[in-house]
């Protein structure tokens, strides 16, 4: 398997890319589709089999079960990067082993409702959250170890591809096994 191949299994939409610019356009149009992202993952996955939950999306990559559970926690994590930010003055945050936590038994066994859920419940608070803070605001940002400097609408849009990110990894597979509607 080529190199572009794997990109593409690992990145079925690109990688995230900031606009250099966010208008406030940009910024509804993502905040909408924070909201909608619970539900429509839920379609996605809420009838699959143990056999299909367990199965990864990719060679080398992980099962479904772990995808999910995997969205739960960075989801979680990006919601606590908004508050620090929010209430701190450019907050290093802290980063989590995104490998050690999907190894975890939650993540490898664990029922999808359970992140279904609390993925839910986060994406209320968060976007109940953007709804109503000051534009001005969300130029605030965190400072990751790794990356830099991340304003909280740069971070908007970027879960936003994470979300539709994790889901295309999932309806590829639904697709090439023909587990599809």
């Amino acid at each position: 398997m080529g190199n572009e191949h794997l990109d593409f299994l690992r990145y079925p939409i690109g990688r995230f890319a900031p606009p250099d610019s966010i208008s406030e356009k940009e910024l509804k149009v993502w905040i909408a589709a924070l909201e909608v992202f619970p539900s429509r993952l839920s379609n996605l996955v809420c009838d699959l089999s143990d056999v299909q939950l367990n199965t990864p999306y990719r060679n080398g990559g992980w099962t479904v079960r772990q995808v999910v559970h995997h969205l739960s926690d960075s989801h979680h994590n990006s919601y606590m990067r908004f508050k620090w930010a929010l209430t701190e003055d450019t907050p290093q945050i802290k980063v989590y082993d995104e490998k050690a936590w999907a190894a975890l038994e939650d993540s490898v066994s664990g029922p999808i409702d359970l992140s279904l859920e609390h993925l839910e419940a986060v994406h209320k608070k968060l976007v109940y959250l953007l709804q109503r803070v000051d534009r001005a605001v969300l130029k605030k940002g965190f400072l990751h170890p790794e990356s830099g400097f991340t304003t909280l609408e740069e971070n908007v849009g970027r879960y936003v591809w994470h979300g539709n990110h994790h889901y295309a990894h999932i309806e590829r597979l639904l697709e090439a096994r023909g587990w599809t509607g």
